[in-house]
């Protein structure tokens, strides 16, 4: 008796082989970031008494997790003040904040002034290659780093750019500089 490869054996068994987005090794990292968020709140029950129990709880969680909760991979920003276009302003504002309390206590800080995180202009599951641009499925555009979008405010960006990472619209963030 000789042994056949896996996917031959499904197909035997009439079993359909399915397959994953390429270049992730897990479903969505944005969703399992959210779920791991979730179950480590301390309000999160060990056992919910019942489905609508659950449903109020996700009612109150994700206007919380979505609008007040600093998420580290856009910059300390909730979700909501990034998507609404308030993002930029509220940095600024942090930046008067650091501004003063460096002034008044500059010893606080040993290296160099402090200054908020920057904010990423793109988010990506996947980053696309640079060498084309294709279809990917259906609607997801994948674009050249030279793609008009790949701009901040439709202006030309100089420096070494590096994306940051998930939006159809890909735009890079300068790891040289602060763009306002």
């Amino acid at each position: 008796m000789t042994s056949k490869p896996v996917a031959l054996l499904l197909a035997d068994l009439g079993i359909t082989k399915t397959h994953s987005r390429p270049y992730t090794s897990d479903d969505n990292p944005f969703s399992e970031a959210q779920f791991k968020t979730l179950k480590y709140r301390p309000e999160f029950p060990e056992r919910f008494g019942s489905l609508e129990e659950a449903r109020v709880f996700c009612q109150r969680f994700f206007p919380w997790y979505n609008g007040a909760h600093r998420h580290a991979g856009i910059g300390l920003m909730p979700p909501a003040a990034v998507h609404e276009g308030r993002a930029e302003t509220m940095r600024e504002a942090r930046q008067q904040v650091l501004t003063t309390a460096y002034a008044a206590h500059p010893e606080r800080f040993v290296r160099k002034p402090p200054q908020p995180p920057i904010l990423p202009h793109a988010v990506w599951i996947n980053p696309p290659t640079k060498e084309a641009t294709a279809q990917n499925g259906a609607g997801a555009t994948i674009s050249i780093a030279d793609d008009p979008r790949v701009t901040h405010n439709g202006e030309e960006i100089g420096g070494e750019a590096e994306t940051v990472g998930v939006t159809p619209y890909p735009i890079t963030a300068l790891t040289d500089k602060v763009l306002h």
